[in-house]
């Protein structure tokens, strides 16, 4: 996980000033994000989620984190912001384009696709903008912690409270006229700043596109996703990955944008203004031949900005194998000799991702003995689990992270 930027100012708090005093740092705050690349930028009071917090303990009790940790781990602290920050009276939130329009055609038939979010490492660009909002915090003599992509703060609520956007059937945080595709952040501060007037209204109406698209019915009820179901986090969970699930990934290999590609806002969005291509060295795909035959050190050097469970390297290889089953060509050598190499690799997980992909893709006489071994394709197998084995893994904001209200 990045590390948290630090306290801007340790000086203790101030008193709070005339109320015009401030008014005119707020607008200053707000002004300075917008100046450092924010797309849009709100403040809320620091006080406890309430709401938010019960969500949590209710849906872990329902068992629908399933083995996430991220906000759920600790409800009691992710919906205090005066953990975070003793004294903390206000939130400035942040949010950060990263749409995009479709990267064009798929490179070959052995390339696995990159959730949005992810085709570079947008999460960095936050944290220094909003360290821009810290410095001037800090130059007006407040204490302020910046916030990102961390399992300590529900980053959509907060949102949310600085009237910033409303919550969507997927559980993702909507920006009025401008849709979903943003990344959120927070500076916490013991500055007593203004609050936003108002909650930005309900804006789905009867709409379920969101709910109706998901590969696996993840979306249980509006605003409520079951971590167990969700392409995202399975990606990301350590353990095999599910059998039930493994021809609804696709050619996915890093989260899955599935809602918001047929969500109604961010259809109306883009053609009120079309977003721009990829820029260059960013990264909508990823060659799963190499994902399967790269060194441990490669593909961290590579991939280190996803979140990857224990940081271990055998999960990008796991996801690649599942894809590489249902979209590669198995007579491709390039492939074969993936396949091979992880079925000789000595480590039971890999194989039985491997022994699965081989048996999709007709190439059953690449296992020992011409059989499936356990975990592939065919009825009665052992099917392995998203908590089955592996190292258990670190929040991100992926795009379930923090997706609990």
């Amino acid at each position: 996980m990045p590390a948290r930027v630090a306290i801007a100012d340790r000086r203790p708090s101030r008193s709070p000033g005339p109320s015009d005093a401030v008014e005119e740092l707020a607008g200053k705050l707000i002004s300075t994000g917008r100046q450092a690349g924010l797309d849009a930028v709100g403040i809320a009071s620091a006080d406890v989620f309430a709401s938010t917090r019960a969500d949590l303990h209710h849906r872990k009790a329902e068992g629908l984190s399933g083995t996430m940790a991220f906000t759920y781990r600790n409800p009691d602290r992710s919906t205090d912001p005066g953990r975070v920050l003793s004294g903390a009276r206000s939130l400035v939130v942040g949010a950060l384009s990263y749409r995009r329009s479709e990267p064009g055609p798929v490179p070959s038939q052995a390339t696995g696709r990159v959730a949005r979010y992810s085709w570079d490492d947008y999460y960095a660009r936050l944290r220094e903008m909003l360290a821009c909002i810290a410095g001037e915090l800090s130059e007006a003599g407040w204490m302020s912690v910046v916030v990102v992509d961390d399992n300590a703060l529900v980053d959509r609520e907060a949102a949310y409270r600085a009237g910033i956007g409303w919550y969507g059937k997927n559980s993702l945080l909507l920006i009025p006229r401008r849709g979903s595709w943003f990344l959120l952040g927070s500076v916490v501060t013991d500055a007593p700043l203004p609050s936003a007037r108002g909650r930005v209204e309900d804006g789905c109406g009867t709409c379920t596109r969101c709910i109706d698209s998901c590969p696996t019915g993840a979306i249980v009820r509006p605003g409520t996703v079951d971590a167990r179901r969700c392409l995202a986090w399975l990606l990301e969970a350590p353990g095999d990955f599910p059998v039930a699930f493994r021809d609804a990934l696709g050619d996915r290999v890093y989260g899955c944008d599935e809602c918001q590609l047929h969500c109604p806002p961010n259809r109306s969005a883009d053609r009120r203004d079309p977003p721009p291509p990829p820029a260059a060295g960013e990264e909508p795909w990823a060659d799963l031949v190499s994902m399967v035959r790269s060194s441990d050190e490669e593909l961290l050097a590579r991939y280190g900005r996803w979140y990857i469970a224990g940081r271990d390297p055998r999960y990008i290889r796991r996801n690649a194998l599942v894809a590489l089953g249902n979209v590669a060509v198995g007579d491709d050598p390039q492939v074969e000799g993936a396949l091979r190499a992880a079925l000789a690799s000595g480590d039971a997980m890999l194989e039985l991702h491997a022994s699965w992909a081989a048996g999709k893709l007709g190439r059953l006489d690449l296992l020992r003995g011409g059989s499936i071994a356990a975990g592939g394709p065919c009825e009665g197998g052992a099917h392995g689990t998203a908590e089955g084995r592996g190292t258990p893994g670190r929040e991100m904001t992926g795009r379930v992270r923090s997706g609990s209200r």
